[in-house]
Formats: structure tokens, C-alpha cells, sequence
């Protein structure tokens, strides 16, 4: 028989067991930095591979504690409301490859205007800050590389005359428009470069953003892109710093994973935008090579500087 003084020996033991199970079983995830307001880019695990469903990718948003669900149809913003999340970069709504037909070229004014118009409306009623721009591919017809190449002067004038024209709306409903510089060097896949693009030389971007000078057209700051252009990336850092509207982020090259086989200093970049004031959404925006999660868990951990 086992005397009274074993009995609750024997209690508190298992109470102590409990107790620590119920703590392991419970114990919340480390909360990141704060420092970074972080994104998912939808298409990036949605387009390829193992596609996630729209509520599967706020849930693994929310669960890793990104703010945004990025560059995601208005028709799914409800859900992201639901999860209490953003939608920090919409698309311009044009069909198809939207990074093809641009501001460079004037016949696609009247269409590119009115459908970003569109989405301004939209973003400005939901609260969500940005709606992205492109210069566009340098063909006068964007899809026939064999066509009449427009001049880099007319380009510039052409895309200084379309975001003037933007940026007047986009004031008025308090939204930002984005312009993104994109690489024309990797053609090994249509989404990882986009030879034609012209607005390839982060130079030529930003020369276009101060002569619209609007406070509602700024530099979407691709990571992936300028290193692959450029590099240089603290020095382009400090020179866009006061034209920087939204950043996106991936592997170089190869536009994957934010892992130890590619060549950016995630952590260093992601400090310098913390350093210079940058204060807006980081996009993750690779194309997952292995199991999509584990990649993402990686990317959100070194960017939280």
C-alpha cells in the first residue's frame, strides 16, 4: 500500500508533467521584430507547383505574421479582410503579361489609365496603399520583337506623360502608384526576365519618376531585378531612398528561395531599407524551387532585421 506522502508525491509529479506538456503544446511562436512589414506574393505560390488556394495563403500569412497578401484580385480582398490582412501592392489590371504594355508607349495610354484607375478606386475604398506601374516592353508591338523599337527619348516622354496623367487621380484618392524596374538578362524563363522590358536601367526609372515629381508615383525596388541589372544594392538603396514606394524581394539569380546558394546579404539589404526610414511593405516574391512553406518561413525570418 502506498503511503499518503508517495500518493501526492505522485500527484504533483503528474500535475508538474501536465503543466509542462500544456506549456510545450501551447507555447506561442516568437514574435518577429517589428521592424518590417512583411508580404506574400500570391502568384508566386499560386501560378506554379503546389498551388495555394487563396484562403491557405492568408492563413500561412497570418500564421507567419506578414501583414499583406500582395498583387491578389479585388474579388479575393474580402477574404484578406477576414484574416485581417492587406493587400499592400495591387495589380493594374491589364490582361495578360501587364509588365508588356506600358507607359512607354502611347497607344496603351488610354487603356493602361483607365483600368489603373479602376484599381486606385478600388484600393482607395478597401485602405490598401499601392497599384503597380510598368514602363513596358520597347516594341511598338509588344509582342512581335521584329516590330519598330520606340526611341529611348520617346519613351521617357511618353511614360512622363502617361504618370502625369495618373498621378492626378492617384493624389486625389490618396493611393501610390509604383513604377517597377525589371531585368532584361535572364531569359530563361519568362517570369524570372523580361527582355525588352524598357525600363531595365534603375537609372532611367527614377530619372522618369522625378519628372513626374508626384508624391503618388513612386519606385517599386525590386531586389531580385537590381541586383541582376545593377547590384550595388546599399549605394541604389541611398540613392532611391526618397522615391521608394514598395520593395520585392528574391534569390539572386535565379529568383528563387532566400537561401545560402544565392548572392544577396538578405539581412544587410533588408537593415539598410530599415536604416534609410523605408517604412513600407516587403514583398515576397520568389518562385519556391523545394516545398513552398519551408522556403517562405526562411524568407520571413531573413528579412526580420
Amino acid at each position: 500500500m502506498h503511503s499518503r506522502r508517495q500518493i501526492l508525491k505522485g500527484a504533483v509529479a503528474a500535475s508538474a508533467l501536465a503543466g509542462t506538456n500544456m506549456t510545450h503544446a501551447e507555447e506561442p511562436k516568437a514574435k518577429l521584430k517589428g521592424n518590417v512589414k512583411q508580404s506574400v506574393a500570391f502568384w508566386c505560390f499560386n501560378a506554379r507547383g503546389e498551388k495555394w488556394t487563396v484562403e491557405k495563403t492568408c492563413t500561412v500569412a497570418k500564421d507567419l505574421q506578414c501583414k499583406s497578401v500582395e498583387l491578389i484580385a479585388p474579388e479575393h480582398w474580402t477574404t484578406l479582410k477576414k484574416h485581417e490582412l492587406v493587400c499592400a501592392i495591387a495589380s493594374n489590371g491589364m490582361p495578360g503579361a501587364p509588365f508588356m504594355r506600358g507607359f512607354n508607349n502611347a497607344k496603351f495610354h488610354d487603356e493602361v489609365i483607365e483600368r489603373t484607375n479602376k484599381t486606385i478606386d478600388q484600393c482607395a475604398d478597401a485602405k490598401y496603399p499601392n497599384v503597380i506601374a510598368f514602363v513596358g516592353y520597347k516594341w511598338t508591338n509588344p509582342d512581335d520583337p521584329k516590330s519598330a523599337v520606340i526611341s529611348t527619348d520617346d519613351a521617357f516622354k511618353n511614360c512622363v506623360e502617361g504618370l502625369k496623367k495618373l498621378a492626378t487621380y492617384a493624389e486625389k484618392k490618396a493611393v501610390t502608384v509604383c513604377l517597377e524596374h525589371l531585368n532584361t538578362r535572364d531569359d530563361s524563363d519568362p517570369m524570372k526576365g523580361h527582355p525588352g522590358y524598357q525600363g531595365d536601367d534603375l537609372d532611367f526609372v527614377v530619372s522618369v519618376l522625378k519628372k513626374v515629381g508626384s508624391p503618388r508615383v513612386k519606385l517599386l525596388f525590386d531586389i531580385y531585378h537590381v541586383q541582376v541589372m545593377h547590384g550595388d544594392l546599399m549605394r541604389r538603396i541611398d540613392q532611391t531612398k526618397d522615391l521608394i514606394g514598395h520593395i520585392h524581394t528574391a534569390g539572386a539569380p535565379g529568383r528563387g528561395e532566400l537561401d545560402d546558394k544565392q548572392e544577396v546579404n538578405y539581412p544587410a539589404v533588408i537593415k539598410k531599407l530599415v536604416d534609410v526610414g523605408y517604412t513600407g511593405y516587403v514583398g515576397q516574391e520568389f518562385i519556391p524551387t523545394r516545398e513552398p512553406l519551408a522556403g517562405l518561413k526562411q524568407a520571413v525570418a531573413a528579412c526580420d532585421v
